[in-house]
């Protein structure tokens, strides 16, 4: 059976990209419970913000330019991740098939059900951008940064110590040399793929959007003379 596409696989079109940037949480980091918390800074944090520039380009807003809704070429997406703590198979299906409501709630010495709703929801974020991504040949305009081998009190939400703060800048700072893992589509697994660090896809990106400013100023009369200064 022959495989039609009714979108025009194109690069983008430099001068009108639309920068997204999103960080798991908010800047709510200890306010709120952290089982709570866990959820909220979840990766559905980039899918909220991709869901609110589209309603704002369908709404006719002045500070978008003029494309279709769901034109992810258009898009430019870095997600930073807060870390998350190193993925443990806690749980068996004989184990599960025994439980009850209460058993869900709090069994196997966690909280299960709590458990599989934040690792599939923020799993399926990754997979479904990077699916779309990719299947638009535009892979390198998502930048996915997390650290989501965590142990320990920096895996924490609420430890506000200055000992666990200064230990979060250390994982940060070894996080930006390490290479840039992306999903494994077939196995749905976060892999590094090429040599290029998270510090120097940061810096890539910082290029992309220098000219892109650049061009959006020459476009302007304005933006021609301060650039010509």
């Amino acid at each position: 059976m022959r495989r039609s596409s009714s979108l025009p696989l194109q690069p983008p079109t430099y001068g009108n990209l639309i920068t997204i940037l999103s960080i798991d949480g908010g800047g709510i980091r200890g306010l709120i419970p952290g089982t709570i918390l866990a959820f909220l800074e979840s990766e559905l944090q980039t899918l909220v913000a991709m869901g609110e520039v589209t309603k704002e380009i369908m709404g006719g807003s002045s500070d978008f330019f003029a494309i279709k809704p769901m034109d992810y070429r258009r898009f430019l997406v870095i997600s930073l991740g807060t870390g998350a703590p190193k993925y443990q198979e806690k749980y068996s299906a004989d184990e599960a098939a025994k439980w009850g409501v209460l058993g869900w709630l709090a069994g196997g010495g966690g909280t299960p059900l709590v458990d599989v709703f934040m690792q599939s929801s923020s799993d399926m974020v990754d997979f479904h951008l990077s699916a779309v991504f990719r299947a638009l040949h535009i892979e390198e305009n998502y930048l996915r940064i997390q650290d989501d081998t965590l142990s320990g009190e920096v895996s924490s939400v609420d430890v506000a110590t200055r000992k666990n703060l200064d230990d979060l800048v250390k994982v940060g700072e070894s996080l930006l040399q390490k290479p840039v893992c992306h999903v494994n589509l077939d196995t749905g697994k976060c892999e590094a793929r090429g040599q290029e660090t998270s510090a120097e896809a940061i810096r890539r990106f910082a290029k992309i959007l220098s000219h892109e400013r650049r061009l959006r100023l020459a476009r302007s009369p304005h933006g021609r003379a301060a650039l010509s200064k």
